[in-house]
């Protein structure tokens, strides 16, 4: 007998069912059965589940011979059911990776409840995601493991679905349970179950990914009659109450929910004929006043004003205020949008009366990541500028919610403030790894300075004409943007070539280094030291820096890792510091224990890259820029590349990081697992392939990168200080140096490097 009896009807989803049914025969968990309900289909889906059975025995396929819908394609379904739990999927939805286990690990650790509620996220056909916006009602800490619907009653505001719940299938026996037929047909299924239980338990992770069609996917966005169906099925669910005198006490709540949901059919224009909506709202106010019960307490404001509507059957009320809310709503946009373009207007005449006045020769204006913060190759250049050209005001242009994050002593301006139009007028020197607004004009006179933030693998500038499903981007306003560089800073000749190509305009390019990469050359010992400690790392464990980067293809965040089933399998002697919005739809309670323990630390909010840099022993990364800034430390890099081939193809990339990689590759999480365990990451072949890398993308990154800029851009000095090769350039120590040098009292490998290489010959 399975643990889990999964049941599925299908109907006229032949696009989406390989996703749907490979999304559950992909589980690491193979303790289930699927029992697929063919809905008398009229498209292929019938035979697409006939030839998943053949190869797989763990699906049965029920073919009904005529059409019943959706609830009684489940009950067809649930009869066959065998599993000690009963869960539903929609044959157009998928299953999260790890979902299965995850749901019964929590089965067991709660008890075996009646019902376990998980988590679920919209799907888009753009690529974007979005968690449950009530996911925190989920919250696993709240009190017992498993608990009675008393204790939590506002799981009933969840959405009124059947498919994010495993029932256990005695219990579903006990209470009767069945679907109606029905446009509705989740509601009574949903509240009965629910009020029925007597233990309930939550899972604060995502399993089910809910897919939102762009076109005649979802029933309730149709207009039509049927939606007067929802009456039928409160109907069921206050005759449900009616027999089960013990449950009473959720008439109140259930009569809210009612109410709720005939007032958000009301509301919603895609559901109801223009000429149906007074018959529907006369019916929802006989339902109202029916079965109100003694001592309701109307909920306050605008909700409470249309309880009292209904009660009163006061429909042209009702729609009067309507329209008045709307025109009032109208006005006050209007109103709004108003002062925001005088807003506007002022600062464009503050600006242009700014770029009347003499540059101010001895100011830069500095922006980093669209204003965002204070960081990267910009920041790098503040420094040095504030040794070498002490004389030059340095100024920061940040985003008014970015304020917070500003280091102390720093002076900056707010973006779209009047100090900032005023600065960016009248300063000389204006530096980004960005561009600039586009209002922003370039004056004669004006030094523009481009450092960028990465050395290309992905397609960038007018390369990604190639790739249309990458961008939004207005290729003429780029080049104007390009137009006004003077500068374009370049970590290596590969950078040059790619950046004088898709970048085409005046600028002199600089193969300076990377002024960021300077901290990666310059770095002793005391602070690779330094930066563990401040990570509270525990002493001897090996760290793993996991930094993925953003997909375009994908709007949201989605998971690529399990981290905390890796960091499991690595044992307790390996931290992982995850540098990314990776705890989305993770398990908290599983997190939780393993972050006290110190084995997974979440970094994706600390201010300085290249301290995690120092601070690891190698870096785990799947075609983020970090890799060739990181192997500035010869230091391993892995690269887990489950999904290159859409990558590569959706964006486009200068070469193929599985052929020509930095160090040893993986392409699902049990051979990332296989290389971590094994000591793979850091043998030989991996360190081979990282210095074929090295050799080709540490060109000029030699720990004087922000030298030669401040001296040439700011100081107009032709004759920079010159590239040490690579061949003799130290290297910061590993961590695993800085412990054994602890141990002998050595001076650390770049510190001894620099040394000799600075001290004059000895004499005789």
């Amino acid at each position: 007998m399975p643990k889990l009896s999964l049941v599925v009807p299908v109907y006229n989803v032949q696009g989406y069912l390989h996703e749907c049914l490979d999304s559950v025969l992909g589980q690491d968990c193979t303790d289930f059965e699927v029992i697929a309900v063919d809905d008398c289909s009229p498209d292929g889906s019938g035979a697409i589940l006939d030839e998943y059975a053949e190869r797989d025995a763990r699906i049965r396929v029920i073919h009904l011979t005529e059409n019943v819908g959706l609830g009684r394609a489940r009950n067809a379904g649930l009869e066959s059911a065998r599993g000690d739990y009963v869960l539903f999927l929609d044959s157009d939805d998928t299953l999260s990776e790890g979902a299965l286990t995850a749901i019964c690990d929590r089965i067991e650790t709660t008890g075996n409840p009646e019902i376990l509620v998980y988590d679920y996220a919209r799907t888009y056909w753009n690529g974007a995601i979005k968690r449950n916006q009530r996911a925190h009602l989920l919250a696993q800490d709240a009190g017992p493991a498993a608990f009675p619907l008393a204790d939590r009653p506002e799981l009933l505001d969840l959405l009124q679905i059947v498919w994010n719940k495993a029932y256990r299938r005695d219990f579903v026996e006990r209470a009767g349970l069945t679907f109606p037929p029905g446009y509705y047909e989740d509601a009574p299924w949903t509240f009965c179950s629910m009020i029925s239980a007597e233990r309930i338990a939550v899972l604060d992770r995502v399993c089910v990914l809910y897919r939102q069609r762009r076109e005649g996917g979802n029933i309730l966005k149709t207009v039509s009659r049927k939606h007067f169906d929802v009456f039928d099925q409160y109907r069921r669910v206050f005759d449900y109450l009616d027999a089960h005198e013990e449950l009473s006490r959720w008439r109140g709540p259930l009569f809210r929910k009612m109410t709720d949901h005939y007032l958000t059919v009301l509301e919603r224009p895609e559901r109801l004929p223009q000429n149906a909506r007074a018959e529907f709202f006369h019916r929802a106010s006989a339902d109202y006043r029916a079965r109100l019960p003694q001592g309701f307490q109307r909920p306050g404001g605008g909700r409470g004003h249309k309880y009292r509507l209904l009660e009163r059957d006061a429909y042209t009320t009702m729609t009067g205020a309507t329209r008045v809310l709307r025109l009032r709503q109208k006005a006050v946009k209007s109103a709004r949008r108003g002062v925001n373009q005088s807003k506007r207007r002022a600062m464009g005449l503050l600006y242009r009366s700014q770029l009347r006045r003499p540059l101010d020769a001895n100011l830069a204006v500095f922006s980093a990541y669209w204003s965002r913060s204070v960081a990267c190759n910009p920041a790098a250049i503040d420094g040095a500028l504030a040794s070498l050209a002490p004389h030059i005001r340095r100024v920061w242009a940040i985003r008014a919610d970015a304020v917070d994050q500003v280091p102390a002593g720093v002076e900056y301006v707010r973006l779209g403030s009047k100090e900032y139009w005023t600065a960016v007028a009248r300063a000389k020197y204006l530096v980004n790894n960005v561009n600039f607004p586009d209002g922003v004009v370039k004056r004669k006179g004006q030094v523009h300075l481009q450092t960028h933030h990465g050395t290309p693998l992905k397609t960038m500038g007018l390369d990604q004409q190639n790739y249309p499903a990458s961008t939004s981007m207005k290729f003429g306003a780029l080049l104007r943007r390009c137009d006004r560089w003077d500068f374009s800073v370049s970590s290596n000749r590969f950078s040059t070539a790619v950046w004088e190509r898709v970048y085409p305009a005046s600028f002199t390019a600089l193969e300076t280094g990377y002024p960021r990469n300077d901290a990666l050359v310059n770095a002793t010992a005391d602070e690779v030291r330094a930066a563990r400690e401040e990570l509270g790392l525990a002493e001897g464990s090996t760290v793993f820096l996991y930094m993925p980067t953003h997909r375009e293809y994908q709007r949201g965040f989605v998971p690529r890792l399990d981290l905390e089933r890796l960091a499991e399998r690595l044992g307790p002697d390996v931290t992982l510091l995850v540098r990314g919005h990776y705890f989305y739809g993770s398990d908290p309670s599983r997190l939780a224990r393993l972050q006290s323990a110190g084995r997974i630390v979440d970094v994706s909010e600390h201010p300085v890259v290249e301290r995690l840099y120092l601070a690891s022993d190698g870096l785990i990364t799947d075609y983020s820029s970090a890799m060739f800034d990181y192997v500035n430390l010869d230091r391993p890099v892995v690269i887990f590349a489950d999904d290159w081939d859409t990558y590569s193809a959706v964006r486009g990339t200068y070469f193929d990081v599985l052929r020509e990689p930095p160090g040893a590759v993986a392409t699902t999480q049990e051979e990332l697992t296989r290389i971590l365990g094994s000591g793979a990451w850091r043998a030989e072949p991996a360190a081979e392939a990282r210095q074929r890398f090295r050799r080709r993308f540490c060109d000029f990154d030699d720990g004087h990168a922000a030298e030669r800029v401040v001296r040439r851009v700011f100081l107009g000095e032709e004759s920079l200080p010159p590239v040490i090769p690579l061949d003799e350039r130290g290297h910061v120590p590993t961590p695993a140096e800085v412990r054994a040098l602890d141990g002998a009292g050595e001076p650390a490998p770049r510190a001894r490097a620099v040394r000799e290489a600075e001290e004059p010959a000895a004499t005789s």
